[in-house]
């Protein structure tokens, strides 16, 4: 039985760019639009109601931008947070910085093309999460540092979540560490030769000793202690 698609709001308040998301996604197999929003309360509203798979939110936007939609929706203090994908022209640290900090799962760019666009939503929907290859690894030193500083203005030499954590297997480091290059666990199952069903048993009990609240906070933690310098090349790791 094939499984439903993916259901996806698309929030920007352009009319063309929401036509061309619109377009492009409805006619892929495995995704469906079921609502568009032109500023940002009118997202919330919508999906607080439908409670899609997906929303898709550009930055700027009338009324309620979309990094103050994405925490009102994905942020830590939301119990049950949706999955945010920001899709923005704006490659700009701050604003990708905030967006993550805020709950959302992904940062792509609107000249990414239409297939990293999909590609972005099926990750999104899979727990993963997509960041445009162009800014993954300066977008998670910047998150890094970010850490860094919240951790030094609270007296605290390491974040939260590395606090009396339980140490991490080589075989969960070896995730880590292409987690933090921006791999997608398919990639990450490909190179590291083990199935997609082990590299997400690896990262929700990485997730569960850091307390990380998404992979983006787990990459983080591997740039700000050194694990990701290096991302390890094709290994066989026992089951």
């Amino acid at each position: 039985m094939a499984a439903p698609p993916i259901r996806v709001l698309i929030a920007d308040d352009q009319d063309m760019i929401r036509s061309a998301f619109h377009f492009f996604l409805d006619a892929q197999p495995d995704i469906t639009v079921i609502a568009q929003a032109t500023d940002g309360e009118q997202a919330v509203t919508l999906a607080r109601q439908l409670r899609p798979d997906v929303c898709l939110f550009d930055i700027r936007m009338p009324k309620l931008d979309g990094l103050a939609a994405t925490r009102l929706l994905a942020g830590p203090d939301v119990a049950k947070p949706l999955r945010v994908v920001v899709v923005t022209t704006f490659d700009l640290d701050e604003y990708v910085y905030t967006a993550l900090r805020n709950g959302a799962c992904g940062f792509l760019l609107k000249d990414a093309g239409p297939a990293l666009l999909a590609e972005a939503v099926r990750a999104a929907a899979n727990g993963d999460a997509l960041v445009s290859p162009s800014i993954t690894v300066r977008l998670l030193k910047h998150l890094t540092s970010g850490l860094a500083a919240e951790a030094r203005a609270d007296d605290r030499s390491e974040p939260p979540a590395a606090q009396g954590r339980q140490p991490l297997s080589e075989r969960e480091l070896d995730v880590v560490r292409l987690a933090a290059h921006g791999r997608t666990n398919a990639e990450i199952a490909a190179t590291l030769y083990v199935s997609l069903s082990t590299v997400k048993t690896h990262l929700a009990s990485v997730q569960a000793k850091l307390d990380a609240r998404n992979r983006v906070e787990i990459a983080a933690w591997a740039w700000q202690h050194g694990h990701a310098e290096a991302a390890p090349g094709p290994r066989q790791l026992p089951g």
